[in-house]
């Protein structure tokens, strides 16, 4: 049998007996300081794990003989316990222009949610607890007053997330019954929440009425029978219907439903608590507005526009609600103690209006100045350039991002940012350079995320209201580029 070749870098190569036993490893000194820190389960199927790859090169002629030196070997080791102690769930530089985005997390949560969780979390608390009584309390008191409070509703409870409020609205007031809804309406998002799909996992038969571009209130009062348990409003945030189009407002359908002694429930999804108008963004229905023309129910989220945790928020009747909160898929999905302390408290930012666009990150990224983020942009571009010279160009350019990619996702916001482009003028590799460039960005110790498009790199600074973190990795950016 032929032996193996032999390295061109370290002159030679390992063989398998040139490898040591696990328990010869952990002998080392450096072996000896993972065990004391992270003890022995951890540190030995780490051990088993380097060793195990290292035997396989061996095999295969592979493995230089330098990587089996102890150094080596007790680097290696603590360089695996770190990274599977390294968390998945990290913290990024959203520099894709879309501020609510679903891939990143959606909302970031204001200071006082952040607080509040530290607070709560570091001691037992009444999350079903009653301290005027002394008794069992239901979770849903915590916020329940506030989003009357703040809708002018009767009544209110939350769920996990929105589609989950859409699910138990439906299998809570229809189930085995029928419930209305317009074609127009039949909304998809994310490939994951079809409105069909929901009807029929709640237990309820779909009727729909109209047509894709039309409904009229002729076709609600022709589909309502004695078997028709609900009517259902579902606003469409993630797409648009233009040109010929007709649909039946929340009032007059009100009135259609009421009389024939049948609930109207409308979903909101994006979840606006305040008219985004008056701080010169695209308006949204508001919850309080579904309630004052009629609705019986009304469902939104609470990590969109309204910018708190993930979270489905219901509102609407005594009747209604009281309905929805005794059923027992309710239990499956309520929210934990976690998203109900932060939820809690961004609904408290509510009840002090004149504050929200400074107090509420969500609404704060979304109203900041554009020239205020191309002085940022002209500010950040030398650093930047530095740090990828001289294989990308980078210039300050005006930009249009996104509210949320499942909020308002076709609405533009004037924005500004770096591009960054290949130097030279040939387009021939310019994918993979830019590609190249993406993934040493993702890969920082606190990863940037931006977009490429136009044969260009976009970093979007709108979501960046610290650059400090930015900038300090850009010399290491420079190193993993050159």
């Amino acid at each position: 049998m032929a032996a193996p070749e032999e390295s061109v870098v370290h002159g030679s190569t390992a063989r398998p007996s040139d490898l040591p036993s696990v328990d010869q490893l952990l002998r080392g000194d450096a072996a000896s300081a993972l065990l004391a820190t992270h003890g022995r389960t951890l540190v030995v199927t780490e051990a088993r794990a380097l060793l195990d790859g290292l035997r396989q090169r061996a095999i295969a002629g592979r493995l230089p003989l330098a990587e089996v030196d102890a150094t080596q070997l007790a680097e290696a080791l603590a360089a695996r316990v770190d990274r599977r102690l390294a968390p998945r769930m990290r913290g990024v530089l959203n520099l894709t222009g879309t501020v609510i985005h679903t891939n990143l997390g959606r909302a970031v949560l204001a200071d006082a949610a952040l607080q509040r969780l530290l607070t709560v979390m570091a001691s037992p608390n009444n999350l079903e607890y009653d301290l005027l009584s002394g008794g069992r309390g239901d979770r849903d008191s915590l916020i329940e007053d506030l989003l009357c409070t703040i809708t002018g509703a009767e009544a209110a409870t939350v769920v996990n997330n929105n589609a989950a409020a859409v699910l138990l609205t439906i299998a809570a007031l229809a189930r085995d019954r029928e419930v209305i809804v317009s074609r127009g309406e039949l909304v998809e998002i994310g490939g994951a929440f079809r409105m069909p799909d929901v009807m029929a996992s709640a237990g309820a038969l779909m009727v729909e009425v109209g047509t894709t571009n039309r409904t009229h209130p002729a076709d609600y009062e022709r589909a309502i029978t004695e078997r028709t348990g609900l009517v259902m409003k579902v606003h469409t945030s993630n797409y648009a219907v233009q040109g010929f189009t007709a649909a039946v407002d929340e009032k007059t359908l009100a009135g259609i439903a009421h009389a024939r002694g049948v609930p109207l429930a409308t979903d909101l999804g994006s979840g606006s608590l305040v008219d985004l108008a008056n701080y010169g963004l695209p308006r949204e229905p508001l919850p309080q507005e579904m309630l004052a023309a009629g609705c019986d129910v009304v469902t939104f989220s609470g990590d969109k526009l309204l910018g708190g945790p993930q979270a489905g928020l219901i509102v609407g009747s005594k009747a209604a609600v009281g309905r929805i909160r005794k059923y027992p898929m309710k239990r499956a999905l309520r929210m934990s103690k976690l998203p109900l302390a932060a939820l809690e408290a961004t609904l408290m930012l509510y009840l002090r209006p004149e504050r929200l666009a400074q107090d509420l990150p969500t609404l704060r990224l979304l109203t900041r100045p554009a020239e205020a983020i191309r002085e940022l942009a002209r500010a950040l571009q030398p650093a930047v350039a530095a740090a990828v010279a001289p294989r990308f160009t980078v210039e300050v350019v005006a930009l249009l991002g996104q509210i949320g990619s499942g909020s308002l996702p076709v609405e533009r916001l004037p924005s500004a940012g770096l591009a960054l482009a290949p130097a030279g003028t040939a387009k021939k590799g310019t994918g993979t350079a830019l590609e190249a460039l993406a993934t040493a960005l993702r890969g920082l110790p606190l990863p940037v995320i931006g977009r490429i498009a136009e044969d260009r790199l976009l970093l979007d600074l709108r979501c960046l209201e610290d650059s400090g973190p930015f900038v300090d990795q850009l010399p290491l950016l420079r190193e993993r580029l050159s």
